[in-house]
């Protein structure tokens, strides 16, 4: 007898035994000890979980937790705060919320330049070079006018069709000038552009369940310094979904709390024309502006005869790829808040980068921004 597994009886055979199995484990949670628990005393004890796991790879606890059931999983969900709140990242969503604001997180970024891959790490330990913890990778693929680096939850699978892709970074074809794309909508409204795939054939099935898009939210620019090789790049960012009150005390920034995940129906149709109207998520973006980031411009050392930035023991390699971002003057903001490092990059071995960040970005935005400075820059080298 041969079996058509294409048919739709064979499909809802296989949905009904994925719906039987979550009964099964239901029931049996149901019958467990921890199901007579009242709420009161299973969040105390969740808190005091998360409390005493600061710190990876003692942190996977909380993660186990969360993965119980939904009950416990929506008590971790309130329990385990933001990077913002907690100075943390435990669940991938953390990856595209805003960082801490009073200190930067500090990250790591190792670089293999046969794959053309990079991937970032959360710093475990004051060691430059720690184990750390795996927190985004990304490939470079080049194309005929443009290069664009794929960002994704995997150390390795780049691939749309399991929901690890989270994003990407395009440049133009001189080098100079990048857009970081975000696959979900990171504010209400934003509208989704159109863009080139870039993925192998193997890679182009996408899950139903696990819409992605390309949602433009910030745009890079370099310049020349009039430095040579002998400093940084003169580079600017502009955040087009982060309002320039963001710094200010008080300011807030927008938080991503899930992945969609649903019917792609629920989601925009791809415009065939971009058009300036419906081609940036920007457009949603508060009143007072998107918050615009510039580098820190180096000092002349006398000693060392060179061009220098503080980054306080974190980069210990000269490289023109080395750069601290501030808040621009555009912003309108003054004083103390224009000279906050806001995200630092610099190499510390042959293909090992520091990368620290702190609030309104998130990791995600700053592992992009970073990815940028890898790329040939023709019109700035």
């Amino acid at each position: 007898m041969k079996w058509n597994y294409g048919s739709s009886k064979c499909r809802s055979r296989r949905h009904s035994s994925v719906v039987a199995a979550e009964e099964t484990a239901a029931v049996m949670m149901r019958r467990s000890s921890w199901a007579d628990m009242p709420i009161e005393l299973l969040r105390e004890v969740l808190m005091k979980v998360e409390e005493s796991e600061g710190k990876w790879p003692l942190r996977k606890s909380v993660v186990a937790c969360a993965g119980v059931c939904r009950s416990w999983r929506e008590i971790m969900k309130e329990v385990a705060h933001t990077p913002e709140v907690s100075g943390r990242i435990t669940f991938p969503i953390a990856v595209k919320q805003p960082g801490p604001r009073d200190n930067l997180m500090q990250c790591f970024l190792k670089r293999c330049s046969s794959s053309q891959t990079f991937r970032l790490y959360l710093n475990l330990t004051q060691a430059l070079t720690d184990d750390g913890k795996f927190l985004l990778a990304a490939r470079k693929y080049r194309r005929t006018t443009c290069s664009d680096y794929i960002i994704s939850l995997h150390p390795s699978d780049m691939s749309k069709a399991n929901g690890n892709y989270v994003g990407k970074v395009r440049s133009n074809f001189l080098g100079n000038k990048f857009t970081i794309y975000d696959a979900s909508p990171p504010l209400k409204g934003a509208k989704m552009v159109k863009s080139h795939n870039t993925f192998p054939e193997a890679l182009k099935q996408l899950n139903s369940r696990m819409p992605v898009g390309n949602y433009e939210v910030a745009h890079i620019s370099y310049e020349m310094n009039g430095l040579g090789n002998r400093g940084p790049r003169k580079m600017q960012c502009v955040m087009d979904t982060i309002p320039a009150s963001s710094i200010k005390p008080g300011g807030v920034a927008p938080t991503q709390t899930h992945f969609p995940i649903g019917s792609s129906d629920t989601f925009p149709t791809i415009p065939f024309f971009r058009s300036k109207s419906t081609s940036r998520a920007s457009e949603s973006c508060p009143s007072g502006g998107s918050l615009v980031l510039k580098n820190k411009a180096p000092r002349w050392h006398e000693q060392l005869q060179c061009w220098c930035l503080n980054f306080h023991g974190r980069v210990t390699v000269a490289s023109v790829k080395n750069f601290q971002l501030v808040a621009s003057p555009e912003n309108g903001a003054a004083g103390p808040e224009c000279e906050k490092v806001v995200l630092q990059f610099g190499k510390v071995a042959k293909d090992v980068f520091t990368m620290d960040f702190r609030y309104p970005l998130s990791a995600f935005l700053a592992f992009a921004i970073s990815l940028s400075n890898f790329d040939s820059k023709l019109a700035c080298d």
